[in-house]
Formats: structure tokens, sequence, C-alpha cells
């Protein structure tokens, strides 16, 4: 088991054994299964290299679900929710802040900070991390400092060193602790984080998300968000409806990758013989993750809907992406397709899952809340939720 060791209170290793969240998570988990974990620190910039080379079978450190990672991995269903907040300590030459009443909303918090994205401001981050990805799309002119030791960051702001430091909502308020003057700005962006697991372990994947289900079911989950995230990790993301809804997120934030491979190939966005395939495909998926827990699929009438409604937000992101829109290189075939299909798969076994007599209209709410960063427009939202809660399950097999 991999963890960062310097991300409280997801992971903090200054004992002879790590703790946070996240490691008490997973602990639970092995104790449960008669497993006993090792330990394995990384560091956050190597995250990817570790992985791939097989120092660990899972990493659990508080890891942000990105489409990056998904294409070297396979993430759990999530375990909390989270946003980046900037810690500000306001420097001279800045304009006054907005009203607070309108600082934690998104579109005003990133008016603010275009005000504030000048070439005085200092910005600390932690490198390698999901927030030097996120401190790179919001300042474009300010000097971002990628700092290796996430404990660093917080000590850079305290001291001066920087007027900024990029957190999260469950992070920053523990770093502005005891520091003067420091004014938060966000959340800005809306994460997911979930258990990383190598794409070489499905089963462990798959035990580790009908566990972390029966542990939101039982309410235990809640308890270990409340004890060691407090208040603002409140809300439950373990469910069906809320882990299919942040699978299909992590479907449609791989599409502007699958979009530059397509246009790198010179190949259509449209491809009727791929998408026939996709939908038998889900639908075996499906029928195989009901007969393992001896329940009744849907029927194929809504499964393929369902699917169609999938691949059809696929391609309107795809078609939105600018070309020579830059950013990391996968192959569609080698690298791509397989993390689709990782991401599939998760789905239908959480399709038959699905509790019966969903109500649109709840269902409609979720879709805004858990899609609303997918770059989707509200009638492609709403038609993805209306197929999803028109998963019910098919009549009783005499």
């Amino acid at each position: 088991m991999g963890t960062s060791g310097d991300y409280p209170p997801f992971s903090d290793w200054k004992a002879e054994r790590p703790s946070g969240f996240s490691v008490a998570l997973v602990e639970a988990f092995a104790t449960e299964h008669g497993l006993e974990p090792t330990w394995v620190r990384f560091r956050w910039p190597e995250l990817v290299g570790d992985f791939r080379a097989g120092r660990f079978e899972l990493a659990a450190s508080g890891i942000t679900v990105r489409p990056e990672r998904s294409v070297l991995g396979r993430y759990t269903v999530p375990v909390v929710r989270n946003g980046a907040v900037l810690l500000l300590r306001r420097p001279s030459w800045a304009p006054p802040p907005a009203r607070a009443s309108s600082r934690a909303d998104l579109g005003q918090a990133l008016a603010e900070l275009g005000a504030l994205d000048q070439p005085a401001l200092r910005v600390a981050v932690n490198r390698g991390g999901h927030l030097e990805r996120v401190a790179r799309s919001l300042f474009h002119q300010a000097q971002v400092l990628a700092i290796p030791d996430n404990a660093a960051v917080r000590e850079a702001l305290a001291t001066g060193q920087v007027d900024a430091a990029l957190s999260n909502t469950l992070e920053g308020p523990r770093w502005a602790e005891g520091l003067e003057g420091i004014e938060q700005l966000g959340p800005l962006t809306r994460d997911v984080v979930a258990l990383y697991v190598r794409p070489d372990q499905p089963e462990l994947a798959a035990r580790l998300d009908a566990w972390l289900m029966a542990q939101e079911q039982s309410g235990e989950l809640g308890r270990l968000r409340a004890r060691y995230l407090g208040p603002g990790a409140a809300g439950t993301t373990a469910r069906p409806v809320e882990a299919l809804l942040a699978a299909t997120a992590e479907r449609l934030a791989l599409m502007p990758l699958v979009a530059a491979a397509k246009q790198r190939a010179g190949t259509p966005v449209e491809d009727s013989t791929q998408e026939a395939r996709v939908r038998e495909s889900f639908r075996a998926l499906v029928r195989e993750a009901a007969a393992a827990l001896n329940v009744v699929p849907p029927p194929d009438e809504a499964l393929d809907a369902f699917t169609q409604a999938q691949m059809n937000a696929a391609k309107a992101v795809q078609r939105r992406v600018p070309l020579d829109a830059g950013g990391p290189v996968f192959s569609l075939e080698q690298e791509l397709r397989p993390a689709v299909a990782r991401v599939s798969a998760k789905m239908a076994a959480l399709v038959v899952r699905l509790p019966a007599g969903l109500e649109p209209a709840t269902v409609s709410e979720q879709a805004r809340d858990w899609l609303g960063a997918s770059g989707l427009e509200a009638a492609e939202v709403e038609r993805l939720a209306r197929t999803l809660a028109a998963l019910r399950p098919g009549p009783p097999t005499p």
C-alpha cells in the first residue's frame, strides 16, 4: 500500500506507521479481509512512476481523480469530495476582497482570482499533485512555486516566502490555523477523492468498491470522515447513484485525451462499429455482474439507452476539444480505450446495485451536482440522468 505521509488529514507519517483518513480506511478493509498491509511511502512527483514500477498494489493518500491517472490505474468508488482553495495573504498592490458572501461562489471566486493573477503574486503548491495542475490552469501570469514537500508549502506561506498557497477545503482550514491575515478564496474546483488501484488488480478494486458501498450504507464511512476530516467532508459518496455519476464524470474527463488521439490519427469522432461493440460489451458486463449478485439486470433496452447517452455525451465533449489543444499524449488503442473499459466495468457493477424506484427529479439534481464540471450542456446532463433513472431491475426470471 502506497501513501505520501505528507498530506494530513488524509495521510500523515511522523510516527512508526502512517495515520490519517486514507490509511484508516485501507487498514479497516485489510482487517476485515484478513490482510496485513505493508505501507510504502511515495513522493507526489513519483506517484505514477512508482505505480507503474509495481512498488504497491494500491495508493491511498487523498488522491484526486484525474484523467491522466485514470489512464494508468483504476479508481474505486469515491470516498470523499473536496475542492481547491487559495489561502491568500493579500499583497498591498492587490485589489480589495470581494464581499464575503460571494467568495464561495465559483464564478465570483474565479473573477477575483483573475484580478490577482499578476506577475508580482507568488503562489506555492505541492509539486506533482493534482493541485499543481489546478494552479497552472488558474494562474497564467503569477509565479507558481511547486514545492516537493507538501508540509513545506504551508511553511512557505507562514514565513512570508509566498503570498498564497493552494490547498483544498479539508486541508486549508488546518493550514490557516495560527496564521494572521489569511483569506480563503474558493472552492475553485469540484474534486473527487478515491483509492487508486493498479490496473492489473481488478478483483482487488471490485472488492474495495463493494466494501466501501457497504461501509457507506452502514454509516461507518461517514463516521470515519467525521473523525478524520471534520464537517467539511459531510455528505455521502459511495452509494450506487453517486458512484455511477462519479464514474460518468471520470469517463467524460478522458474524452479530451481521446479526442486528441483521434485528431493525431486523423480518425473521426463518430465510429458506429465501435459504438455497437460498446453497447454489446456493456450488456454482457451487466449480465455478469447481476449473476454474481443473483439479481435481475435491467432490460437491454434500458441498458442500451443508458450506454447511448454516455456515448453521445462523450462525443459532444470530444467535438468541443480544439485542434492541437496540447496536453499529455496517449495511445487510443493501447491506453485510452482500456482505461474507458475499466470505467465501464465499474459502471456495470454499479448498475446492478441501483435501488428500485429511482426518482427522476432526484437523479437529475444529483447529476447536475456531480457532472457540473464535465463540460456538458444542461440538456446533455438531463439526458444522462433520465436514462440512469430508467435503469430499473427487469422482471424476475421464472
